[in-house]
């Protein structure tokens, strides 16, 4: 049982990078394509890692994964907020967007 249930959590962690890949290449433009690569696929390789930590079964292993979760839930927002503000900075065009609330600023 535990096998199956192994399976398909690495199914669907699979699947939600499977997403994010899909959004990279559908989004019309960087910032929208930022927000679904970093949210899906920081979900994704969660739970494949915690999948992976579960199998395996060790103390040793499990906090290694859940160090490692903790490490990429810190650094995947901030990296892609960083990523959006240069992009911001260099003034690449926002999609369909009537509003720039932060030219005030």
């Amino acid at each position: 049982m535990s096998d199956i249930l192994t399976g398909a959590f690495l199914i669907l962690g699979s699947f939600i990078v499977l997403l994010a890949a899909l959004g990279i290449v559908k989004m019309p433009d960087i910032y929208l394509r930022m927000s679904a690569s970093t949210k899906a696929s920081t979900l994704g390789i969660s739970i494949i890692l915690i999948t992976t930590g579960f199998h395996f079964g060790t103390t040793e292993i499990m906090s290694r994964t859940i160090l490692i979760v903790v490490f990429l839930m810190i650094t995947a927002p901030v990296a892609s907020h960083l990523l959006g503000k240069a992009a911001y900075l260099n003034k690449l065009p926002l999609w369909n967007t009537k509003r720039d609330d932060l030219d005030k600023l």
